[in-house]
């Protein structure tokens, strides 16, 4: 067992919440939600709850972020926001915090208040004392104003729920207007081979740090039929790839010299697969260089691994946190997951897009040996009907 390494700022105080009778109604009625949600078998109440409080006290997340004595970290994007943000979440553990997580994924504005309910005591106090939130890329420029976070992680933003979203344009217009008005001493955590997520570094007066892959390409250098940002994000022009490593994730430049990657400040130099059991990486950042073997398959499980890493970087948690958490991780439900079943082994793998579909099945097919394939699709509201 690795031990773990306390790391907190001394310069940072317990903030204790005056007292607050609207605020302990309102807790109270969340409190007394989730727990009968789970009683009466209602669901794991991780929502339900902070629309309910949210009724009686509309400032209760405002108010119960404000009581995290080390701030909030917030992780959004396309894929691999649930990856990251737990992965991130075991780090802080490790590191001496105590982390306040919607664990269970449930990344809207009531999800985050449910998560923080949990934690809390009826005066508003938290027995946690920093935030780490998954939170939907369309719902994050609204919850800012009232989590006001340290640290925001973007892993990368494709194409997915048109129903909702629409075009990939609409996101990343919204998180620009988002990043523009972050204080400077935020620090923003960007995805340098993403290019639509890279370019919001040049839109924010916070601190930026850049994660990214400089490996062998996984696609060559030529874009795939999955990719959406194509283009220069500065005059429009078609980018130049040097090397694709899925999507349009990649190293590349602007053929006129006005955008190009920038330099990544935690990068894997090399990335490889051991089917689809581990990855191992080396990685080079303000830590010095590592060589991790990570418990989840494919390059998209890589950027995740990195996403984390740069957040925890950010947060200034100790190199010897991220070892441990990197070396005991573990699938998230549904994420490559796997289920011994009558001798044979199952994996469960969620996908949501059509990056997400093209990346999960490479992995797959990366293994060896014959395999029984079951696709199921449904098209329900939660996830999209746009199927």
């Amino acid at each position: 067992m690795t031990a773990r390494v306390a790391n907190h700022d001394p310069t940072m105080t317990n903030r204790r919440p005056p007292l607050d009778p609207r605020l302990t109604t309102a807790v109270l009625i969340g409190k007394f939600a989730a727990l009968t949600c789970r009683r009466l078998g209602l669901g794991g109440g991780t929502a339900f709850p902070g629309i309910l409080a949210s009724r009686v006290d509309p400032s209760i997340s405002a108010k119960l972020a404000n009581a995290l004595p080390f701030g909030s970290t917030l992780v959004t994007g396309t894929n691999g926001k649930t990856t990251t943000s737990r992965l991130l979440a075991e780090i802080l553990d490790f590191a001496g915090w105590t982390p306040v997580h919607n664990r269970a994924g449930a990344n809207l504005t009531s999800g985050l208040t449910t998560a923080l309910i949990e934690k809390s005591g009826l005066n508003g106090r938290s027995g946690g004392d920093i935030g780490v939130f998954e939170v939907d890329e369309a719902v994050m420029p609204r919850v800012l104003p009232s989590i006001r976070p340290r640290v925001i992680v973007l892993t990368n933003l494709f194409r997915d729920q048109l129903d909702r979203y629409g075009e990939v344009d609409f996101v990343a217009g919204r998180w620009r207007d988002a990043v523009r008005a972050l204080p400077a001493e935020a620090t923003l955590v960007l995805n340098a081979d993403d290019p639509g997520v890279a370019a919001l570094g040049r839109e924010t007066a916070a601190r930026v740090l850049y994660y990214g892959v400089d490996g062998p390409a996984a696609d060559g250098t030529e874009l795939g039929h999955v990719a959406d940002s194509k283009n220069c994000p500065v005059c429009g022009s078609p980018l130049s790839y040097v090397s694709v490593s899925y999507a349009h994730l990649g190293r590349y430049r602007c053929p006129d010299g006005d955008f190009a990657r920038p330099i990544p400040d935690v990068v894997a130099s090399a990335v490889s697969f051991e089917g689809i059991d581990a990855s191992r990486l080396n990685v080079d950042g303000p830590f010095g260089h590592r060589e991790w073997r990570f418990r989840l398959p494919g390059l998209y499980n890589a950027y995740n691994l990195l996403a984390a890493v740069t957040g925890a970087v950010a947060l200034g948690a100790p190199i010897e946190a991220i070892d441990a958490a990197v070396a005991g991780f573990s699938a998230a439900f549904g994420r490559l997951e796997r289920i011994s079943v009558g001798g044979r082994t199952l994996y469960f793998a969620l996908i949501k897009n059509p990056v997400g579909f093209t990346e999960v099945v490479r992995t797959i097919l990366s293994e060896p040996g014959d395999k029984h394939l079951v696709i199921a699709i449904n098209d329900n509201l939660a996830d999209g009907t746009d199927v």
